[in-house]
């Protein structure tokens, strides 16, 4: 049985070429591409793959464009693969005898996260529900949203060997996706408590847990600098929450 790849891309040129060579074994690829300015289309045509646009309107998000993506794909079997993340030969070879005798209609795939050069195991499995049925799938448009399954869903061995590489984001890019992903976690969430002791130790039990508990602090500096990613984050979110109950009390006296 056949399986295609889908790919979302916004500007997605850096490690695109690289991770089409991963998955340049698989019968289709299904680049969904929501009108980049830089040579992502490009990169793509070059290599064969099936290109398809979304409107990037005013989004700042991918997940408005999945579905119209997984939907694009001719084959019913579909994996889910970001722009910078790379799929192991193994994970490939799992998935196409998997089919043969499947038992669920979606499968978790996990993640290997890379942070500056170093593979950040705290992270591990950061799994991701990535392979489906695409007749079984809906997916929302909302950020860190995960699809709708009509059907049962299982999830691939828990092997390194298995698991999507993922590139990471650098240091600026991280700070940059810091203020997207708090800006829609304002709206998803709708959190109303920021008070100031909340403020002060939410991001610093965040910082604890994720660099002693979870086992940063065994990945040297790369581990340390993504806690206080993680804590500074935190910070941020509720610093934003703040800011607009400020704003709503503002109209509600006007």
């Amino acid at each position: 049985m056949p399986i295609s790849v889908v790919i979302q891309t916004y500007n997605a040129q850096k490690y695109l070429k690289q991770v089409l060579d991963t998955v340049k074994d698989f019968d289709e690829i299904v680049l969904c591409d929501m009108e980049s300015t830089d040579s992502t289309v490009e990169i793509a045509e070059r290599a064969g793959c099936k290109v398809v646009t979304f409107p990037k309107k005013n989004y700042n998000i991918c997940e408005p464009a999945r579905d119209f993506a997984i939907h694009s794909a001719t084959n019913e079997w579909v994996l889910v693969v970001d722009a910078d993340e790379f799929v192991t030969p193994e994970l490939r070879e799992f998935l196409y005898d998997y089919i043969t005798h499947a038992d669920h209609d979606a499968l978790y795939v996990h993640r290997k996260n890379m942070f500056l050069g170093k593979w950040i195991k705290a992270s591990y499995p950061d799994s991701q529900l990535r392979f489906m049925r695409q007749s079984k799938a809906i997916w929302p448009p909302t950020i860190h949203s995960i699809p709708k399954i009509d059907g049962k869903v299982g999830q691939v061995p828990k092997d390194v060997k298995y698991a999507l590489v993922h590139a990471g984001f650098s240091v600026s890019g991280q700070i940059r996706k810091m203020n997207d992903y708090t800006e829609n976690d304002l709206v998803k969430r709708g959190e109303k408590d920021a008070s100031l002791a909340k403020m002060i130790f939410s991001p610093m039990w965040r910082f604890i847990r994720y660099y002693i508990f979870e086992g940063a602090c065994l990945e040297g500096r790369a581990g340390f600098i993504k806690a206080m990613f993680s804590a500074i984050g935190k910070f941020y979110y509720l610093a934003k929450v703040h800011e607009r109950n400020i704003e709503h009390t503002k109209t509600e006296t006007t």
